[in-house]
């Protein structure tokens, strides 16, 4: 315990703006605990033997790491990640360890061998976790943090409630904030901070709209407005029809929506914000039950060259072009034999646009802070590019 504490101290005199943060987590000695974890209560369970063999600098990282997992709130963002993804908890975790870790490196600490980067998937640095969780290899494993990190309960980790102190979600707020004000004030004291904890003590002290929320938002919407559309069908009768002898009554069913994807493949079009934007919409799609022949996808860019289904962002084949119109590929789209409730239009907005409302909901994810805004009738989500 000596060491541990000792680990904790040199961590917090290192990086003063995250000791409040350091001293605020509960140490609980575990036996099951492979390393070190944080269950989302602000308890840390540690190995005795991993800080026997450990050093006091490695030790003082893992520290460091582990009070990361809860100040960047990473159990409440897997909580809001697609259903696929939240139950591969092992690819959620070496894909916040990846967040972490390049940043923890970069500023110098020594971190224990067998730590996750991304660069060890050929990966860039400097993203956040939702961006790795998908790239990531399908079996890639690593030490389990607990449920501070992905947000699942272990088997190691004590019950909710009782036990040794623990933060409710109101402190960690709280200290979350007084960790980016210490942040903030540390940088225009000495003018150091990694670049990963300034991005988040910026979007702490001045949130932005997350805007894969809002597309994510803007697509469910869209799916339970466009199944609202509700007929009858006599495949299968209603369940009233037993107490009616000889009539067979209809029973109302709601339909999947049908949804048409048009990809803007014109030259200034990047490849990895497409990626990432066509992600969110099949994981929205996907949860909603849309998926396979309901799924349409147009690469367009004055005109169109492929109509696909395309069932992953891997899939998307990008032709550079000419001119950018995407009225042709909403024209094309709505032409369709199976015509589409839904059209998604991924753009960077320089771009005419139909002069009226067409026959269906129409979404626009203007790739690009500067993207020009689309008439006011177009449902906007601004996808910020890399």
């Amino acid at each position: 315990m000596t060491k541990l504490l000792a680990a904790r101290y040199r961590a917090a005199s290192d990086r003063p703006y995250l000791a409040s943060a350091l001293y605020a987590l509960t140490v609980v000695p575990s036996r099951d605990v492979p390393t070190m974890g944080v269950d989302r209560h602000w308890r840390c369970y540690v190995s005795p033997a991993f800080v026997d063999a450990t050093s006091v600098p490695e030790l003082a990282a893992v520290w460091i790491h582990e009070a990361a997992h809860l100040l960047r709130d990473h159990h409440g963002r897997a909580d809001r990640l697609p259903a696929a993804d939240q139950r591969d908890h092992h690819r959620v975790n070496v894909a916040q360890d990846c967040e972490i870790n390049d940043d923890l490196l970069a500023d110098g600490l020594p971190l224990p061998a067998g730590r996750m980067e991304p660069r060890l998937f050929n990966l860039p640095t400097g993203r956040l976790f939702e961006e790795y969780v998908s790239r990531l290899p399908p079996e890639v494993r690593t030490h389990d943090c607990g449920s501070g990190a992905h947000g699942k309960p272990l088997p190691w980790e004590l019950p909710a409630t009782g036990g040794p102190a623990r933060l409710g979600e109101a402190e960690a707020q709280a200290l979350r904030r007084h960790t980016a004000e210490a942040m903030r004030a540390h940088r225009r004291s000495r003018g150091t901070l990694p670049a990963g904890w300034q991005r988040w003590a910026d979007e702490v002290l001045e949130p932005t709209v997350d805007w894969r929320q809002a597309l994510r938002g803007a697509v469910r919407e869209a799916a339970a407005w466009a199944g609202g559309a509700v007929d009858y069908t006599y495949r299968r009768p209603s369940r009233r029809t037993p107490a009616l002898r000889g009539v067979v009554l209809p029973s109302l069913r709601r339909p999947l929506p049908r949804v048409a994807v048009v990809i803007d493949t014109s030259g200034s079009m990047g490849d990895d914000d497409l990626a990432a934007a066509l992600a969110e919409i099949t994981g929205v799609l996907r949860e909603v039950g849309v998926r396979g022949n309901r799924v349409t996808v147009l690469a367009c860019d004055a005109d169109v060259h492929a109509v696909s289904r395309v069932t992953s962002a891997d899939q998307i084949a990008l032709g550079g072009g000419g001119g950018t119109d995407m009225r042709v590929g909403i024209a094309s789209a709505l032409a369709t034999p199976d015509r589409p409730n839904i059209v998604i239009v991924l753009t960077d907005g320089y771009t005419p646009w139909p002069d009226e409302t067409p026959s269906c909901r129409l979404i626009a994810a203007l790739i690009g802070a500067n993207a020009p805004a689309p008439p006011g009738w177009v449902e906007t989500v601004r996808v910020p590019a890399r």
